[in-house]
């Protein structure tokens, strides 16, 4: 049985308000009806991710669900008292519930590991049958609970992380698929130039015991055939590829894309210009068909929208969790721009051709024209999904960056309260660092977060051969500088960078993107613009290396020994730059082990401010060299070569990191959650639901 307290959120997890008031308050009463239509789109459709975690999640939604909309906690907490359910006990259900609305899901969305009540299920089961909603309709929560008893409580290897086949639970594809059917799949969606994005796969067997496979697409329409008009016309229906038998089919979330897409309607009525109405109109059209190729023609609109009041963005974005890297989950947000701090963003826009041109590669592997993108701080007013992150840069199309732009931002109140720690509870650094680090984290991760989106994942070039045979980079010669020699790889038509990087794209590209912030980071022009000048400056670059590295050594936490896979893109991340960093020598880093205060065992985790130009930026040079080169020219071989050696954690000498891990997760603390304020509609006014003024 696997240790019970790896897998319970702890009574007094730490909870953040994300405050939009002030900014919410100066909208129109047009942008904030289009606020409200929006975030009722976002939230509707980020039910879907119930569906996208585990089998279990929808059910115990709607049983948690029913529990507290029929009694107040507070009414529902002497309800359980006389059950015998003592007041620890009650308050692990509530933050149980808490965790699994803010995750969507009773899987962690940082790290995929699954949490469990911390209240036995004979003691829960004797609440729900004493509660309103059972009174209500008795039979109704007997059966809901009957579905999940079991899978609630689960702990059984398979179920304690999300993974493919025997490592792990997913949703995005049937249980008995394997590695090598989702290889299969793929290939078929590439020969089709069909997106993985908002897919599911789906595994039978036919009478002859031979597989069938079944690809199902989101959507409103359920029909087996498209009109001729649609560029699904051609795409579904029965294929045999490669002897396996194929069918496409449509109408995965129906109901819920239909909700999504009737509010995208309310809200386009209240849209301040043609390309938010434009924008919306092919989002609708996407979730009405099916069709990513429409969504993609959304986000040429939204692209176009430069500097909205309300920023907004939906659909199936992010691959972190599906196991083979190419299915999105759904996601949606709406936010407020903060014009203050939107304004040094804008700086950092106005120098990113500089800043580019400095990183460390040839000019042939940067884009031909750089592309002036948008760059603002937003306050998020609704984040559907199964997490909240502190900044995004989008959309996911590659053909659309390299060839439209795209967006930068960087949610303010997000980074506000997430990185607030308190100095008893940090981990990992001397006396000394932690006192610098307290004062300058928030700081330095701004700048962090800046350069990551923006230059991070704004930066680099695909080297692309088209249907016609056309290239977009000299093949004659553009010359690789990791051999000298010609370029000899490059993608295909119909693969794309997360097709052809599969498992090890989303966390590559998030190391690239976060070794891209460190490297600039070092420029006094970038830490200018983000306010930070003389002594105060050094110590914003300090913090945010030494950041990074005591985040290569938080990551531990997010492997699994047992299956050898990282759950983490972010973290798996940060752990490949700490072994980067260590490998650079000269004690530039050191990892040590300790015995701690309490006498239990400890490490530390330093960083020399003096090496950071001498050995760190060398190192950082070198290895973002080797990053964006593989990247492109699509070159997986040498790429996943490096990255996974990178990423294997042992227990040898000198790091011992698996005894590290024991260490990091003894002293670990729970990531924060976050409470959203809701809209709602009042007559005709728009106001918030969950602000202090409301309360």
């Amino acid at each position: 049985m696997a240790a019970l307290s790896q897998y319970v959120l702890p009574n007094d997890l730490p909870i953040a308000l994300l405050d939009c008031e002030e900014a919410f308050s100066l909208l129109s009463t047009e942008e904030k009806l289009y606020t409200h239509f929006l975030s009722r789109a976002s939230f509707y459709g980020g039910l879907i991710v119930l569906f996208q975690t585990s089998p279990e999640s929808p059910a115990i939604y709607i049983l948690l669900n029913r529990l507290f909309r029929a009694q107040k906690p507070c009414v529902l907490q002497k309800v359980a008292q006389c059950q015998g359910m003592t007041d620890e006990e009650y308050q692990a259900l509530l933050v149980y519930t808490a965790g699994f609305f803010a995750n969507m899901g009773n899987y962690k969305s940082f790290g995929d590991t699954k949490f469990v009540p911390n209240v036995s299920k004979e003691k829960l089961e004797k609440l729900l049958r004493a509660s309103e909603a059972f009174t209500k309709d008795p039979e109704g929560v007997e059966a809901i609970w009957k579905m999940v008893e079991d899978r609630m409580y689960s702990l059984e290897p398979r179920e304690r992380q999300l993974g493919l086949g025997d490592h792990g639970i997913s949703t995005y594809f049937s249980e008995n698929c394997t590695l090598e059917d989702a290889k299969l799949i793929q290939k078929f969606l590439d020969s089709k130039s069909l997106s993985a994005y908002n897919t599911r796969l789906f595994k039978t067997q036919d009478k002859g015991g031979k597989a069938k496979y079944e690809v199902r697409l989101a959507s409103v329409s359920k029909g087996g055939s498209a009109d001729a008009t649609s560029d699904l016309s051609n795409l579904l229906g029965q294929f045999e590829f490669e002897g396996h038998a194929i069918e496409v089919t449509r109408g995965d979330y129906s109901p819920l894309l239909l909700r999504v897409r009737e509010n995208l309607e309310k809200a386009k009525v209240y849209a301040s210009n043609e390309n938010q109405r434009k924008m919306l109109d092919e989002y609708g059209r996407s979730f009405q068909e099916g069709s990513i190729q429409a969504h993609k023609e959304g986000s040429k609109y939204w692209v176009q929208d430069k500097g909205p009041i309300v920023e907004s963005y939906i659909g199936f974005i992010e691959s972190y969790r599906d196991p083979f890297g190419s299915r999105g989950e759904f996601e949606g947000f709406v936010a407020v721009v903060n014009k203050l701090v939107s304004a040094r963003f804008a700086q950092l826009v106005s120098a990113a051709e500089r800043l580019i041109a400095s990183l460390p590669w040839p000019s042939t592997y940067e884009k031909d024209t750089f592309l002036r993108p948008d760059f603002t701080s937003l306050d998020v007013v609704t984040f559907s999904g199964s997490g909240i992150p502190a900044g995004i840069n989008i959309p996911n199309y590659d053909n659309i960056r390299q060839s439209i732009g795209f967006k930068n931002v960087s949610l303010g109140n997000v980074l506000s309260v997430g990185s607030a720690t308190e100095r008893d509870k940090l981990t990992f650094l001397s006396e000394e660092d932690k006192d610098v680090f307290i004062k300058y984290r928030g700081p330095s991760f701004e700048v962090q977060v800046g350069l990551h989106e923006l230059l991070g994942h704004g930066s680099g070039k695909l080297f692309v051969q088209d249907e016609k045979g056309t290239f977009n980079f000299d093949k004659e010669n553009v010359i690789n500088p990791e051999t000298g020699e010609q370029v000899k790889s490059w993608y295909k038509p119909g693969e794309t960078w997360d097709s052809k990087f599969s498992t090890i794209a989303s966390s590559f590209e998030e190391c690239r993107a976060e070794c891209v912030g460190l490297y600039l980071s070092i420029n006094k022009e970038v830490l200018r613009i983000f306010g930070h000048e003389s002594h105060e400056a050094q110590d914003v670059l300090y913090v945010n290396w030494l950041n990074m590295v005591r985040a290569g050594l938080l990551g531990l936490e997010y492997y699994t020994p047992e299956t050898g896979k990282w759950r983490q893109a972010h973290m798996q991340a940060r752990f490949v730059i700490l072994r980067v960093l260590l490998e650079a020598g000269e004690n530039f880093v050191t990892v040590i082990q300790k015995a701690g205060a309490d006498g239990h065992p400890d490490a530390q985790v330093s960083l020399d401010r003096s090496k950071i130009i001498s050995v760190g930026q060398l190192a950082m040079h070198r290895f973002l060299q080797r990053l964006q080169v593989y990247k492109s020219t699509a070159d997986v071989d040498r790429a996943r070569e490096m990255y996974d050696g990178y990423s294997k954690v042992t227990d040898e000498e000198p790091y011992k990191f698996l005894t590290l891990r024991d260490i990091v997760i003894l002293r670990k603390e729970e990531r924060k959650l976050f409470v959203q304020i809701n809209t709602q509609m009042t007559g005709e006014q728009t106001d918030l639901f969950g602000s202090s003024e409301s309360q």
